[in-house]
Order: structure tokens, then C-alpha cells, then sequence
């Protein structure tokens, strides 16, 4: 029977002022949770929340139907597009 290797275990370090230090730790009892539990997942929360603004997009129903209308029917290109896939051909040689 084989077993899992163990899941490493990683640190970090805060320095606060104390006054700072003893709100979360009311709202960590508040909650139920160790100090160090609490400052995880809030800021594991909080980091999914940042990734979340930076990779989605979220579109309007105005812009959603702009944007589908630009897939289906997508405009010519233009002179600078031209000119950017020119050189990109050959920059890479493709």
C-alpha cells in the first residue's frame, strides 16, 4: 500500500500594529476560527476574488449582443491589420 506524499506545508509572516491584530482576531472568534485560519481564508478569498476582476470579463447585455454580432459577422480588415499581419508574416517567416 503505498501512501500520498504529504502536502508541504508553506509559512507567512504579517507584522500589524496591535490594535490592528486584535479586530481580526475578534472577528476570527467571532467566526469560530484560529487567528491564522481566519487571515487564510480571507485572504485566500479575497485573491479569488482579485484573479476573478483580472481574468473575467463581464459584458452588458448591449455589449454581449455587440460582441456576438462581431463574431458572426466580423468587419473587413482594415489597412492596419493589413499591415500588422504583414509584419508579423515577416518577422516570423510564416
Amino acid at each position: 500500500m503505498t501512501r500520498a506524499p504529504a502536502k508541504r506545508i508553506e509559512r507567512i509572516e504579517a507584522r500589524l500594529q496591535p490594535e490592528k491584530k486584535a479586530r481580526i482576531q475578534r472577528a476570527a472568534d467571532i467566526e469560530g476560527l484560529s487567528l491564522s485560519d481566519f487571515v487564510v481564508s480571507k485572504a485566500s478569498a479575497a485573491a479569488e476574488d482579485v484573479i476573478r476582476a483580472h481574468e473575467v470579463m463581464e459584458l452588458n447585455e448591449h455589449d454581449s449582443r455587440l460582441f456576438v454580432e462581431a463574431l458572426l459577422n466580423p468587419p473587413e480588415p482594415n489597412e492596419n491589420l493589413r499591415a500588422a499581419f504583414r509584419d508579423y508574416k515577416e518577422y516570423f517567416g510564416k
